[in-house]
């Protein structure tokens, strides 16, 4: 198997044996990105000799005995997160240049954990619409999906094993979806976001993606950790893995939800087989009429957050700003307190109803996206399937087990009850190995 081919755990296996090194693995991927880069675009800043040489600290280190839980392993990350070693320009002209003085707390995670910064990974300008320079490697003609671009691309292209991205309405899901990889966006509040870029911080929930769910799971014990300077984190919150190899006992509940009538026809059928011919036990269910107003409620919500959060820069820099971002800003502008506030009212009774929903299931299989990429590199695709999952807090993550007409991945979205991630992710690898 070649070196980019391999998972992280492989990696820190085959690191842990002698069997390879630091240094040997990212020059691996560093030839592939060579050959890749210039067509998928992944990422927006990449400094070869600092990648290399924090790989032969982290083998001077191994050889020595300093050895922690991710040592050498490379990680990929979204370029709305602060870095202190490198550029943070949150997709945006207006940002150019910018150099964080310190890492973001996730960051700060993962360096104590021993992984490699490999480099930043493309965004939609301030993690909103306007696509980047990133193609989705399996057609280069389609869209990899917004606003984690890059982050979700890079893994798909084997480009790098691990990214961190970030979700306000679905821009993990949905590029995992597009990209055919695994996409998490743990429960809000296990991940902190000091240090990124926001967008709506009733909405952001950073998140991983991975190939394999092993992978996930390594990251998530490094990052879900709580964090005193983000105040909606979960305090005693601890993500705890769990092995739920058979399935027999696990009640599921289908969902098409409000956003089903945006879904392509061949999503839809997909969706339906799969959730038929799966021998799981599975309701097909409804849910409560307070869910009609689930999509426009999340629109609210982060019309809001866009007007707090990048109102300055509409205001100061408008000149620099792209069209969509400028629309979407403008759009904003409009929301009164009142249409805001009774959002977030919307929010807390659809959660009370989802909470009776999961007092009889244990896990929601949904749509994670309206169908395959679109093949227009002008949009990022919509967001309608995971936006109100996004507002509701609720992990959920992306499966790449379905296709579309082109053969191109579709993902199923499957949720649990909040803080309930390590469960979720161990069904998600029994749901994989089926």
């Amino acid at each position: 198997m070649e070196l980019i081919e391999l998972n992280a755990v492989q990696v820190l296996d085959l690191l842990k044996k002698n069997e390879i090194t630091s240094q040997k693995y990212v020059e691996a991927l560093l030839s592939h990105i060579d050959n890749r880069e210039p067509l998928v675009g992944a990422w927006t800043y990449l400094n070869k000799d600092l990648i290399i040489s924090s790989a032969k600290k982290a083998d001077k280190n191994r050889q020595n005995g300093l050895v922690k839980s991710m040592s050498g392993l490379p990680i990929g990350i979204k370029d709305i997160i602060d870095t202190f070693d490198m550029p943070t320009e949150n997709g945006s002209k207006v940002c150019k240049d910018r150099s964080p003085s310190k890492d973001a707390h996730l960051v700060k995670l993962f360096r104590d954990e021993g992984s490699i910064i490999f480099g930043k990974c493309v965004t939609t300008e301030f993690a909103l619409s306007a696509p980047g320079k990133t193609k989705n490697p399996n057609d280069l003609e389609c869209t990899p999906g917004g606003s984690s671009s890059g982050s979700a691309a890079a893994v798909s292209d084997k480009m790098i094993p691990l990214s961190i991205g970030s979700q306000t309405g679905g821009s993990v899901l949905r590029p995992a979806s597009f990209n055919g990889v695994i996409g998490f966006k743990p429960t809000f509040g296990t991940i902190s976001r000091t240090g990124m870029s926001p967008v709506s911080y009733r909405l952001d929930h950073p998140g991983i993606y991975a190939r394999c769910i092993e992978d996930i799971e390594l990251a998530s014990s490094a990052i879900l950790s709580y964090d005193q300077n983000d105040h909606d984190m979960i305090e005693n919150y601890n993500f705890i893995k769990q092995n739920i190899s058979n399935l027999n006992n696990i009640k599921f509940a289908f969902v098409r939800g409000p956003a089903w009538e945006y879904g392509d026809e061949d999503m839809k059928h997909e969706m339906e087989k799969f959730v038929s011919n799966i021998d799981l036990n599975i309701d097909d269910i409804s849910l409560p009429k307070i869910f009609e107003t689930a999509i426009n409620s999340h629109i609210t919500i982060m019309k809001g957050g866009i007007h707090s959060s990048l109102g300055k820069h509409y205001r100061n820099e408008k000149s620099k700003l792209h069209p969509y971002t400028i629309e979407r800003i403008e759009n904003s502008i409009s929301v009164k307190a009142s249409e805001y506030i009774d959002a977030l009212e919307n929010a807390k009774n659809m959660s009370l109803k989802l909470k009776g929903i999961f007092e009889k299931y244990d896990a929601i299989i949904t749509p994670a996206a309206p169908g395959q990429a679109p093949r227009d590199l002008s949009t990022t695709g919509n967001a309608v399937f995971n936006g109100y999952w996004t507002m509701l807090g609720v992990p959920a993550v992306s499966l790449p087990l379905l296709k579309g007409n082109d053969s191109l991945p579709i993902g199923i979205q499957v949720i649990t009850p909040w803080k309930e991630d390590g469960k979720l992710l161990s069904i998600s690898k029994a749901l994989l190995n089926i």
